[in-house]
Parts: C-alpha cells; sequence; structure tokens
C-alpha cells in the first residue's frame, strides 16, 4: 500500500484482519509506502484505515482475492456493450446477471499519455453491476467471471488499455531505444506520429504505469492489430521485452502472462498474409517467454465479420484466458485449455501426414477438416481435403498436388478453418514452408 503525504508525516495503517500496526514516514518528495500481509482470500468485507494523526480515512467493503491486469488496444477495451457497429453476443444476459457475482471487482485505468511515469490515476474500484459492467472490457469480465465461479474467491481486474495503440506504445523508453528507431522524447514522438494511438512510450507512461507497483496475481494482454505489417520476427521481440517490463515493474517475478492471438480480418485483402505472420509471431513469443500461454481465436469469428475488426464473440476469449489461468496458475490440471498446434510433417505418396501437439486424443471432427492449403515444389498451393486418422494424424490430401511439399492451415489474414481437439479449442494457424 502507499501514497502521499506532508514529508516527514508518519502514516499509520490498521486492518481489520490483523491486530499489527504498520507505519511509515514519508519521504522528502511526500511519498510513503507500507507491505502488509493480506488474508486468505474470502467473500468477507474488510476494512483499511489510515491515520497520519491528523487526518484518517476508512475504506470499507474491501475483499481479499484474486487480482489481475487486462491491457492491450481495442479488443480488450471492448465493452460489454460492444461498439457502435459492433455487437458483443450475450451482452444483454451478462449486463442483467451482473449483479449475482459481487465478489468481481472493477478498476479502470483513464487511458491518458504522459512524457513521463505517472505513479498516479484517478481510479476506483466497482462492485460487479448492471449499472457498470456495460462499460468494462468483455473479455476482462467473462475472464474475471470465470476464475470467480471456479475458484469461489473474489476477482479483482484492472483495465489498462487503448484502441489502436500498437506494442510499442507500452514499451518503456529503455526498450524502445534497445529495440526500435523510434524516438523516446515526447515532442519528437508527437512530430513523427501524427495518430496519437500508435505512440511509442507515452501510453505506458500514462496508462500502466500507475498501476505498476500493485500487488497482482498476472497479466492478461489482447493487442496485435496494430502491428500487422512488422517484419517476420519482430513483434515476438517487442511483446518478449513488454512481458519483462511489466514483471520487472511490479517485482513479483516471472508472474504469469496470458495473451490472446489476434482474429481472422482482411486488413484490406482477405488472401494476404500480414495478419498471419503476426500471428505466427505471437505463437512464438509464448514460447520463449516463460510462464506465459496463448488464445487462440480462429474459430471466433463469422464469415460475415472479414471487415469486423471487433468480432462479437468475446466471451469465449475471456473464458479461454481463464482456462489457462485456472491449469497454469490455480492446479485445475484437469482442464483442457491448451489449443492444438503444428507439431511435425510427413509425406508419403500423395498425402501428408500432420502431427498435432494438445489433442487431448482426438480432433473434433472425423473428416471434413477444412483450411488446408497443399503445395508442390512450384510454391503454389490448392484447397486440400483433410480427415483424421487415429494413431497417424491429419491426413492431408489435393488432387492438382500430386507430389506434396508443404501445407498451410489458415494462413491468410482472413480464412476460417474448423479444426479444433477434444476440448473444441481450435487449432493455431501454421505453414510448414519458409517461402
Amino acid at each position: 500500500m502507499w501514497g502521499w503525504d506532508t514529508p516527514g508525516k508518519k502514516v499509520t495503517v490498521k486492518v481489520s484482519w490483523s491486530a499489527d500496526r504498520h507505519s511509515a514516514v514519508a519521504d522528502a518528495s511526500g511519498l510513503w509506502q507500507v507491505k502488509v500481509k493480506t488474508p486468505q482470500a474470502s467473500h468477507k468485507p474488510l476494512s483499511i484505515t489510515f491515520s497520519d494523526g491528523t487526518d484518517r480515512i476508512t475504506v470499507s467493503n474491501v475483499l481479499a482475492g484474486e487480482v489481475w491486469v487486462c491491457g492491450g488496444q481495442s479488443n480488450m477495451e471492448m465493452g460489454v456493450r460492444g461498439y457502435d457497429g459492433c455487437p458483443v453476443e450475450g451482452a444483454n444476459q451478462t449486463i442483467a446477471e451482473a449483479s449475482r457475482y459481487p465478489g468481481i471487482r472493477i478498476a479502470k485505468v483513464p487511458a491518458k499519455m504522459s512524457a513521463t511515469p505517472l505513479a498516479d490515476t484517478d481510479v476506483s474500484w466497482q462492485v460487479s453491476s448492471h449499472a457498470c459492467v456495460g462499460r468494462a472490457s468483455a473479455v476482462a469480465y467473462n475472464f474475471a467471471k470465470t476464475l470467480n465461479v471456479s475458484l469461489d474467491v473474489p476477482v479483482g481486474i484492472i483495465l489498462t488499455y487503448k484502441g489502436a495503440t500498437r506494442c510499442e506504445s507500452w514499451l518503456n523508453a529503455q526498450n524502445i531505444k534497445a529495440l526500435t528507431q523510434e524516438p523516446t522524447d515526447s515532442a519528437e514522438i508527437a512530430k513523427q506520429f501524427q495518430q496519437p494511438e500508435i505512440r511509442p512510450v507515452l501510453w505506458g507512461n500514462g496508462t500502466f504505469s500507475p498501476v505498476s507497483h500493485y500487488t497482482v496475481r498476472g497479466i492478461t494482454f489482447y493487442q496485435g492489430c496494430g502491428n500487422v505489417g512488422n517484419p517476420q520476427g519482430y513483434y515476438t521481440k517487442l511483446l518478449s521485452a513488454l512481458a519483462k517490463q511489466w514483471r520487472s515493474d511490479f517485482g513479483l517475478g516471472d508472474i504469469p502472462f496470458y495473451f490472446v492471438q489476434i482474429a481472422p480480418f482482411a486488413y484490406g485483402d482477405p488472401s494476404g498474409d500480414a495478419a498471419a505472420k503476426l500471428r505466427a509471431d505471437q505463437f512464438e513469443a509464448s514460447k520463449v517467454i516463460p510462464n506465459s500461454g496463448i488464445v487462440c481465436t480462429q474459430d471466433l469469428v463469422y464469415a460475415h465479420e472479414v471487415n469486423q475488426i471487433h468480432p462479437a464473440q468475446k466471451r469465449h476469449v475471456g473464458e479461454r484466458l481463464a482456462y489457462l489461468a485456472m491449469s497454469g496458475q490455480y492446479g485445475l490440471t484437469e482442464l483442457m485449455s491448451q489449443s492444438p498446434s503444428f507439431k511435425s510433417m510427413t509425406v508419403s505418396g500423395d498425402s501428408c501426414i500432420i502431427s498435432l501437439d494438445n489433442l487431448y486424443g482426438s480432433t473434433n471432427l472425423m473428416s471434413g477438416l477444412k483450411g488446408f492449403e497443399v503445395a508442390g515444389a512450384d510454391s503454389v498451393f490448392h484447397t486440400a481435403e483433410a480427415s483424421w486418422c487415429q494413431g497417424k494424424g491429419v491426413i492431408v490430401t489435393c488432387s492438382e498436388v500430386k507430389k506434396p511439399v508443404a501445407v498451410r492451415y489458415c494462413w491468410h489474414n482472413f480464412m476460417l478453418g474448423n479444426v479444433a481437439n477434444l476440448a473444441g479449442l481450435p487449432l493455431f494457424p501454421f505453414r510448414t514452408d519458409s517461402w
């Protein structure tokens, strides 16, 4: 716990769950900080009293539970009510039932830019209710709801996001200098980037830094659309640096970092592959960032949403993030939380046999698997047929390619496949070639 007072003032902190008293003296800048051991998670209301001998403040209806930070760009920012022209499925039901979950607490950090890291911001906790949930992140709220119901403990979500931001928007000046050619001086940033949302450094300084001393269980992140078009491999470095940066800021070790792969979207050319390359970079980041996990959203877009960058199916995104947390952080090992991914390929005659990880025993369909393409030595890809063969994997063939060399799955900006594992979690897009 921390705050500000007159320099030299002694601040005493008394908590309702302990007879211990904690105190600290405000330093020359007025800052004071104490560490308090929290009780076991419970829905029992608690209170905290702060006093400096002159003023006394008591904060009531405090809960002890699991706190997660939820950051990113517009698909994380998208509220339960949706945006104009961008609905969220199940919005009315979610809002109508919100008061059934008073153990969910929501703190929305105001989105702002700052030339220097801010230490404070105008933010407060809200109890889940129909009055506030509509404006809260649909992904984050469904994440919290799933954890709250499963663990039966309070769950707090700190919402810190800004639509249209790039990964660079959240990196600090040190990382921007080390990884990019972009400016870090605020005047130069404004001069070079006319669109405020894509400016580096400033959004992290103003929107994330104020909560970076809070004690949290982990981080969820949904961002990437703003980086489509980056050279392959670039985003992996950026996201890895961001996870390391935020963990360092919190000072809590390698806390969980769970993030979402961008959904299918045309980006001006449905058959292009710029988004596919970004998804590959995100998947690679999940392999190199310690204690991390990635959610696949390949199946959470309808065909008519080809030009809708904010798809409506947000509940499943939040739930899948929660599955990662529940299996990886809370020990619910019976959960099937991982999407299948490419493992290896062998060629036998005119057939490609694809082996996949994390199937949990089977694909969702035995035949009629869609989303695959096959190419021969000429590097020209053709739509392929695929089916599940127990003991071998997915068998992919194409009558137009007698000597297959490479296979791709949903390797386009917008392409919808239907392959999933026993839990119904979708297959990550992949390619076996490097053309």
